[in-house]
């Protein structure tokens, strides 16, 4: 693997960022991805010296300022998926591209269930089944990233 600059990895989490702030409507808001957690998770697998906890937080942080919501909510939801990837990051890196898709799939719907969680500890409504649409949606678009990437560069991360 080729090494990773800064400036690389906050880069893509800007644009998760930009891409989370699009104004999304109708059933592509029910089908849009969590980019900046996708981002976050390929960067904690990859390089969790550049991309940690901490980051995972400021960006849980920036994503509730930028969707006006509840304050921290996204932050926690983001957290506990980083330290699982980051505690996990070594044998991740050697499962095949099928296990490493599970186990993305499976903190991604982490992140969901917390933030149902502190949604319903808020008073809002029990969602419905399409609440979790945008897990499989990620896990598509995980999919495609690193399909992607070793059709591109010919490096198998696995």
């Amino acid at each position: 693997m080729r090494p990773v600059s800064v400036g690389q990895v906050y880069g893509s989490l800007f644009a998760g960022l930009m891409l989370y702030m699009l104004p999304w409507a109708g059933f592509g808001l029910m089908l849009r991805p969590d980019f900046v957690l996708l981002v976050l998770l390929y960067w904690l697998i990859r390089t969790p010296h550049l991309c940690n906890i901490g980051t995972a937080w400021f960006m849980g942080m920036l994503v509730d300022l930028a969707g006006g919501d509840l304050f921290g909510q996204h932050a926690l939801a983001y957290v506990v998926p980083a330290f699982v990837a980051v505690y996990y990051q070594r044998r991740v890196t050697l499962f095949t591209r099928w296990q490493q898709l599970g186990f993305v799939f499976g903190l991604l719907v982490i992140a969901q269930v917390v933030l149902l969680i502190l949604k319903l500890f808020s008073g809002s409504e029990v969602p419905e089944w399409s609440y979790l649409l945008s897990s499989v949606s990620g896990i598509l678009l995980w999919q495609l990233v690193i399909y992607s990437k070793i059709k591109v560069t010919g490096e198998r991360e696995a």
